[in-house]
């Protein structure tokens, strides 16, 4: 049998988004970034709400979002896994899911008058640190 992966996700009580939004987030950064391969198991349910403290309905229906994306699969009897052949994007929905981010950005931000090169420093930054 194989031994589950350690998910290393931090769940923040002031987040604006939904705890379960929180652990996707979370699951799709560290499949992103390589800390999660194909493959690897995830935790149960009621593993990783244990370890979160949180309700396991909370992270099955983050478990069902991801299933949904097709970033993890589940095997009958096994439990769930990070997908060996996730989907892919068309160009265009790369393009609208990129932009749909950026205008998200710009309206929670653009309040807060930093200059272009300012934001972008900041970006580049964060995205060096996932790399």
């Amino acid at each position: 049998m194989s031994k589950s992966s350690t998910i290393k996700i931090k769940i923040v009580t002031g987040d604006i988004r939904p705890i379960f939004k929180q652990i996707v987030d979370g699951i799709r950064l560290e499949i992103a970034t390589g800390k999660l391969l194909p493959g690897c198991k995830l935790p149960s349910y009621r593993g990783l709400a244990m370890q979160l403290m949180i309700n396991p309905n909370t992270v099955a229906k983050a478990y069902a979002e991801l299933n949904s994306q097709g970033l993890v699969e589940s095997r009958k009897g096994l439990g769930l896994f990070v997908s060996e052949n996730q989907q892919t994007l068309s160009d265009d929905e790369r393009i609208e899911k990129l932009t749909k981010a950026a205008d998200i950005f710009i309206n929670e931000t653009v309040h807060l008058n930093y200059f272009d090169d300012e934001i972008l420093t900041v970006i580049k930054h964060k995205l060096q640190k996932i790399k």
